[in-house]
């Protein structure tokens, strides 16, 4: 007797025991010879079993054969055995028996396996998955043959491709959880339509009969109950319109169906769908029509509308059919944690591609490292999920049955227990308890109902404002103005010429609330008027006003955050997926350092096909956007001071860069080969850098800075790819380079990722897109205006190969630390100056206001003094090389005593104040043309008075030392 045995069940085990053993005397064969009594055990916890062996002897004999029992099975192998098994069959009666004592066989062997604890739940889960698709491709297989035997093989009409039968497996067998004893779902389909082509007197039939005869031949084999038993209970109710629809359909009427008619619980039904046989290239084609109905591109809450009514249906089922001890469909169930999976697969799947897969082990694994759960609550279902399906198994175990029901009577209570690891039913009931109360916990806490969500109870007054006319009494409400109900009024009418009936309710649930939330901020007009943009861009994706009525946290920080910046406003109109960032204040307000930066593009593009640049391009820019947005939510509320701003404007852009360019060189390289060196050997890194110029150079980025950028190679020259289609290095550098520029610069579906300006380039506009290092080098030196030298003062490396770097600062440092005349510089940067106000400051345009950038006494004069100090001192103190940004270039100045330490610090607090009223005005989206009054207001008339006097002593007088 083994040693685990419940007291309870003592007398009943007896028994077993003595009927095997005269079993065993009738066929010495069934002896196990189980040292441990295992098999004795899995006699007394399992009719199934145990009625297997005695009415089944000769197939029980096979567990004992080359440790059938105790070791896992290579499913490679038994497939082949049981094609090699129905190869012998010659009718449909041989078929059905083979195919059910098959599947006993290992029925047998699976439940032993579960009974004894040989298998965890994952590798139980997976042989039994396994075991169904192998009867169902073996199967058609079989079925196949010999219906084209009848009518020939079944082709498309137009091209004539061979057509085959692909079953899609759905529920537990789609996501490799089968359990022990479970119908299996499936659905047909066939790729497209034609004829069979038949030959020697065959009769020619449509594919849609042919492949409906090869369904209902499959449903029959498997699902037909004979002496033998069944195989699997086969439900097709998942097809398309249920069970009055066609038991197979092809591609283009699938793809009709869920276009137009496709249900939530179809949504979520197709989350675990998989296809078990077929063409690969018709699976995939199939593929491509079933994720875009399951997964939708944008952050889909409107999942949790569909998941609270799931949940009030599970409620009323569990009263009106008396649920309560049914471990799947019961509170507390394994549907519940099903539910909670899917849910969030269904709400980011679009976005998460890791979330489109069925298996729910892997699901719950990707949201607690991606802290969309806590990890309390992962660890708590996934013990909970265990626990259940393990009890569904020793439910399902005593007798083959589908069933989540726990047992009334004793003896199978006892059997249950002892098949759970409990020496008796009330041990086991409390472990049960506990395990479902914490998943209705967490199911209550994530699907909250409605009014818990909400948290406001009176919403009267603003759903009164939200539907009223402008004729209706406006009251002394302060939102009750004749503009606010002008604006409303035209959203309304908007709404009903744009809207479906579900968008127009879901519209009139959250504008209460919006306006609730507006009526606490301090320009409720002025920040409505914003919003109404990002109002109308998702009247058509009305998930987002799912998104802002389920999260009122959410609503606040966008009420919040538009009504300190238009610009915040316009770019999520622009991206409404930005709405996503708002569900979590912890990462707005916290924005990335660059090595975190780095790992969230690396996470975002792993998911990617390589080779689809289109949805490459469009992460980049979600994932540029979504950044700002953090960055900006910082500094409007002081999170961050200036300087960091820009810090983490270029990280990011530095980030996408680097990024961006090993994009262009694979897509390269995958085209036309690697390039090679001089002996010809292929050069498998970019012998390519990226130089930023500017903001981008000197670490000053700004909100909607261009990036100022050249690009750099050192390809060996006049030698060829290594590709079918060659291509001389330094053209393939250029079309890289231009392949690099399409990536920042189109604008897709998601927006434009930067405005790439490479007039900075050798030969400005007329040079080549990407220069050898030779050719940079001898223009700098022989053809390079002043100009051009200070620009190269802010120019450093953003990425690329560190050897052609080397290159490039050894260049640079030669070119910075040349010689010079003073007065000629000074002369040369003065008349570069007053050009460039001429041309660019506000007189230019006939106006008094003040340009921040380019007048007399801004930005641009403080940048040219810093410039000229720089020429003109850099080969006496190449300290000065070893900075691009002016702040720590004018502290370097001070402490070689070339600027007095005093001007340098004035310089420094109007450069900073003038970039924090740049960054500023750029959140408002306004111009750098300040009147008067707003230089007054932001106090900026000193700093302007003093870098004009600085101009006038240091540019028209000389450096005082």
């Amino acid at each position: 007797m083994w040693s685990d045995l419940p007291a309870s069940l003592n007398d009943f085990s007896t028994k077993r025991q003595s009927i095997f053993s005269q079993l065993v005397s009738k066929h010495p064969e069934l002896n196990p010879s189980l040292e441990n009594n295992s098999v004795l055990k899995t006699l007394t916890l399992s009719d199934y079993v145990f009625t297997s062996f005695n009415h089944f002897p000769d197939i029980a004999s096979q567990l004992f054969n080359n440790k059938f029992l105790t070791e896992p099975l290579d499913c490679c192998e038994i497939e082949k055995q049981l094609q090699q098994l129905l190869n012998q069959c010659t009718d449909d009666n041989q078929l059905y028996k083979t195919l059910r004592e098959f599947r006993r066989l290992h029925q047998m062997r699976l439940i032993h396996r579960d009974i004894n604890r040989l298998s965890s739940l994952p590798s139980m889960l997976f042989e039994l998955t396994q075991l169904a698709d192998m009867c169902i491709r073996c199967t058609v297989e079989w079925l196949n043959e010999r219906l084209q035997a009848r009518y020939g093989q079944p082709v498309a009409k137009k091209s004539k491709e061979p057509q085959s039968l692909i079953v899609i497996a759905m529920g537990k067998q789609g996501a490799g959880e089968l359990n022990l004893s479970s119908d299996i779902d499936l659905i047909f389909v066939f790729a497209e339509n034609g004829e069979t082509q038949a030959i020697d007197g065959q009769k020619s039939i449509s594919n849609q009969e042919y492949f409906t005869k090869l369904g209902q031949a499959l449903i029959q084999s498997l699902d037909k109950v004979t002496a033998d038993g069944f195989v699997y209970r086969v439900d097709m109710r998942l097809r398309p319109y249920g069970q009055s629809g066609p038991l197979v359909m092809n591609l283009n009427s699938i793809e009709n169906y869920y276009h137009d008619q496709g249900r939530d619980w179809e949504r979520y039904a197709m989350i675990k769908a998989r296809a078990v046989t077929g063409e690969a290239h018709h699976i995939n084609e199939l593929m491509q029509i079933l994720r875009p109905f399951s997964y939708r591109k944008y952050v889909d809450f409107s999942a949790f509308e569909s998941l609270r009514d799931m949940k009030s249906r599970i409620r009323q089922e569990t009263v009106r059919r008396n649920l309560g001890n049914n471990v799947k469909l019961g509170s507390g169930g394994i549907r519940e944690i099903e539910f909670i999976a899917q849910a969030f697969q269904l709400i980011r799947g679009g976005q998460e591609s890791e979330l489109q897969q069925p298996n729910i082990f892997k699901v719950f694994q990707f949201l607690e490292a991606n802290e969309y759960l806590p990890f309390q609550a992962v660890q708590d279902l996934l013990a909970a999920y265990h626990f259940l399906r393990e009890t569904e198994h020793a439910i399902q175990g005593l007798n083959d049955e589908q069933s989540q029901t726990l047992p009334m009577d004793e003896l199978n209570q006892a059997r249950i227990a002892c098949y759970m690891g409990f020496t008796d039913w009330s041990s086991f009931l409390i472990k049960l308890d506990t395990q479902r109360e914490k998943v209705m916990l967490h199911f209550e806490h994530i699907v909250a109902e409605e009014e818990e969500t909400n948290q406001q109870t009176d919403l009267e007054s603003w759903r009164h404002i939200w539907f009223q006319s402008p004729e209706d009494d406006l009251g002394d409400d302060p939102l009750n103005t004749a503009q606010l109900q002008a604006t409303l009024e035209n959203l309304r009418n908007l709404a009903e010429h744009k809207m479906q009936a579900i968008g127009k309710q879901r519209l009139d649930k959250a504008m209460p609330l919006l306006l609730k939330a507006l009526w606490e901020s301090q320009h409720p007009q002025q920040t409505l008027e914003r919003l109404v943009p990002l109002i109308e861009a998702i009247l058509r994706r009305t998930a987002y006003l799912v998104l802002l009525s389920e999260n009122p946290n959410a609503l606040q920080q966008l009420v919040r955050l538009c009504e300190a910046s238009p610009w915040i406003a316009k770019s999520i109109t622009q991206s409404p997926i930005l709405l996503d960032e708002l569900l979590h204040p912890a990462h707005l307000y916290n924005p990335s350092d660059k090595a975190t930066l780095k790992a969230d593009l690396e996470q975002r593009l792993l998911r990617i096909e390589p080779q689809d640049l289109e949805e490459q391009m469009d992460t980049l820019r979600h994932y540029a956007s979504a950044h700002k947005l953090q960055i900006a939510a910082s500094d409007i509320t002081g999170v961050l001071p200036l300087m960091k701003v820009s810090d983490h404007l270029t990280w990011l852009a530095e980030t996408i860069l680097e990024k961006a360019l090993w994009l262009a060189w694979e897509q390269m390289v995958d085209k036309y080969g690697y390039p090679s060196n001089t002996q010809n050997e292929a050069v498998t890194t970019p012998e390519f850098l990226i130089l930023g110029y500017g903001k981008l150079g000197g670490i000053e980025l700004s909100y909607g800075s261009d990036l100022d950028m050249v690009f750099l190679h050192n390809g060996t020259p006049n030698k060829y790819t290594k590709g079918e289609r060659e291509l001389e290095n330094g053209v393939f550098y250029t079309r890289m380079g231009q392949r690099l520029i399409h990536i920042l610069n189109t604008t897709t579906r998601a927006g434009q990722l930067y405005e790439a300006d490479m007039r900075l380039r050798p030969s400005g506009a007329s040079g080549m897109i990407v220069a050898s290092l030779n050719a940079f080098e001898k223009y700098q030196q022989d053809e390079a205006w002043t100009w051009e030298h200070q620009a190269l003062i802010r120019a450093r490396v953003i990425t690329g190969d560190e050897q052609v770097a080397k290159k490039y600062t050894h260049i640079r440092g030669e070119i910075l630390t040349k010689q010079r005349n003073p007065q000629k510089l000074q002369q040369e940067v003065r008349e570069m100056r007053d050009k460039m106000r001429d041309n660019l400051g506000s007189q230019s345009v006939g106006k008094t206001q003040f340009q921040l950038k380019q007048d007399a006494g801004g930005i641009v004069d403080i940048e040219f003094m810093v410039q000229y100090f720089v020429l003109a001192y850099c080969e006496q103190y190449s300290d000065l090389l070893s900075w691009t940004d002016n702040i720590r270039l004018l502290e370097t100045l001070a402490s070689k005593n070339v600027i007095d330490p005093k001007q340098s610090e004035a310089l420094k607090q109007a450069y900073i104040a003038y970039r924090s009223m740049a960054h500023r005005r750029a959140l408002q989206n306004q111009k750098l043309l300040l009147d008067p009054h707003e230089l007054d207001q932001a106090g900026l008339i000193p700093h302007i008075d003093t870098v004009k006097t600085l101009w006038q002593k240091i540019m028209h007088t000389g450096p005082i030392n």
